[in-house]
């Protein structure tokens, strides 16, 4: 494992402290870790949402109606569970 370290502010400082003294990290740099892992997640479903709307742009018009549209939408929700 590689070791950095890095300048807090003061609040910031505050809640990396708060949040292994609530026993939910067991260290600031658990909580540091993370919030990177969350965010390179956030990043990697943020470019394929990016993907979609780039495909969907270049495919032209749909003949579905917005109702239609919507159902696909949440149908496509409840398989993935998110619904």
């Amino acid at each position: 494992m590689i070791k950095q370290s890095i300048n807090l502010t003061e609040p910031n400082d505050a809640w990396l402290s708060a949040k292994v003294e609530s026993k939910e990290y067991s260290s600031k740099a658990d909580v540091v870790n993370d919030l990177i892992r969350r965010f390179r997640e956030r990043e990697q479903e943020n470019e394929v949402v990016r993907a979609r709307l780039i495909a969907a742009e270049r495919s032209g018009f749909t003949p579905l109606s917005k109702a239609e549209i919507l159902s696909e939408i949440k149908d496509a929700l409840r398989a993935d569970g998110d619904l």
